[in-house]
Formats: C-alpha cells, structure tokens, sequence
C-alpha cells in the first residue's frame, strides 16, 4: 500500500463525506446482520487494500460512474478530496461534480456525489476496498452494486440549489 501523505492544513469534510464516516464506523463498531443479496447491478471489480493507491480509487470511481445510466448530456469532473484516518482506519474522500449544459441554458447548476473508498487496518490485504457514496445534500450511503444510481438525484440537487437561489434574490 502507499505511504499516505497527509494534508499539512486540516481540511474540513463536506457534511457527506463526515456522514459517510461516520455510517461506516458505526456498521464496524456494531455489525448487523449481512444485507440482502445484491440484485443485477453493474458494478466493477474493486482493487485490493494492498494494491490500493489513491489514483487507482480515481481511475476505479470513473470506471463505476461509466456504469451509471446517465443521459450523454451529463458532464462530471472527479477529484480527490484528502484521506483521513480514524480507528484504525484510512478513507480516502474524493468528489465528483455534475452539470448538464444545453443550447437554451449552456451554464447550470452542478450536483456533487461524495465518494469514500474505506480500508480497515484489521482487514487482510487481500480482500477488496469498500467504496461508499451519497448525493449532495443526502445523508443516505450507498453502496456500488447494491445501490443503483438514479439520475433524478442529481436533477434534484439542481432543482433545489436553483429555487433556493430565487427564493434569496427575492
């Protein structure tokens, strides 16, 4: 695994990110029981905890966002946020931006879905990362394979910011 460089200014997390987090270590603190079996999705085949590096999370992320049955009007960057350590455990937060853009209106708002790939210290090695997600604004996790992705979650996010934004100037 990579040595794990740290931000020398503490970054603060969005809300999702923080959200994600802390699901993920309240699942590790008290397990349940496993979840229903996945239906069909598509999903992709996760790197391992040894071979992780932050930019194959990147290139893994872009790869599970292309499965995602998203109109060709959508547009998205994906960057990598920080990696923070808590419980013997590393995550590494990464955020993509979406926006559509059209002839009528060629500058919209955007929506952002905030990634958390998870690696355990106490896991072996071997087995593959977790990879977690929430919408902007949303305080559900969802899981890559056993969540299928909704492109009215993003319309949504646009629509809100865009009646918040009239209701201020108002």
């Amino acid at each position: 695994m990579e040595e794990r460089q740290h931000p020398t200014l503490k970054m603060n997390l969005t809300t999702e990110s923080a959200q994600l987090v802390k699901t993920l270590l309240d699942k590790q603190r008290h397990p349940v029981s496993p979840d229903s079996p996945p239906s069909e999705m598509k999903t992709i085949t996760w790197v391992s905890i040894r071979d992780f590096t932050v930019e194959d999370g990147k290139r893994q992320i872009e790869e599970y966002i292309q499965t995602w049955e998203l109109l060709p009007c959508w547009l998205h960057s994906l960057d990598f946020l920080c990696s923070t350590e808590k419980e013997h455990s590393t995550f590494y937060h990464y955020q993509a931006r979406f926006s559509t853009t059209t002839w009528r209106k060629p500058i919209q708002g955007t929506a952002s879905v905030y990634f958390v790939v998870y690696i355990p210290q106490v896991r072996p090695h071997t087995l593959p990362v977790e990879v977690h997600f929430a919408v902007e604004s949303n305080r559900l996790m969802h899981t890559p394979g056993r969540t299928r992705f909704r492109e009215g979650w993003l319309v949504d996010v646009i629509d809100s910011k865009t009646l918040l934004r009239k209701a201020v100037n108002l």
